[in-house]
């Protein structure tokens, strides 16, 4: 079965890597006391992302620490976000957390992917991957 987005398209397929889904499947976990609808999508996401290994089969898509520019597709704005924890969130940087329903959108999309997400004020959107910058670290 495919499920389906928030505008009822199907999801695109999404890829996280090992390490990234080890901690972020606790960070969700830990979250869902907080903010259960953020940590319940980004469990959600986890759950149906193909789970990669470092390397060269871990590169072209959004993961942590990645540098993304994406267009909101609703107004047609670009953006340029880091994809990052929630303790190194700063969005004044361009750091967004990986725990807001943005950042839990962008997790394992490449370039040229859309995907329709829903805001904390309930407003469904779409946005579309650009590019992906590899992290710093990596």
């Amino acid at each position: 079965m495919t499920r389906k987005a928030a505008g009822g398209r199907s999801l695109p397929k999404i890829k996280v890597t090992a390490e990234d889904h080890e901690r972020l499947a606790g960070l969700a976990t830990a979250a869902m006391d907080r903010m259960p609808e953020v940590a319940g999508y980004l469990a959600d996401e986890l759950d149906r992302a193909q789970v990669v290994r470092s390397g060269k089969a871990a590169v072209g898509f959004v993961r942590m620490g990645c540098e993304v520019e994406f267009r909101d597709d609703t107004t047609g704005k670009v953006q340029a976000v880091t994809l990052v924890y929630p303790g190194e969130a700063d969005i004044g940087e361009g750091r967004i957390s990986v725990l807001t329903p943005v950042g839990a959108a962008l997790l394992g999309l490449g370039t040229g992917q859309s995907i329709d997400w829903v805001t904390r004020t309930g407003a469904a959107k779409r946005l579309t991957v650009l590019d992906v910058r590899e992290p710093a670290f990596a």
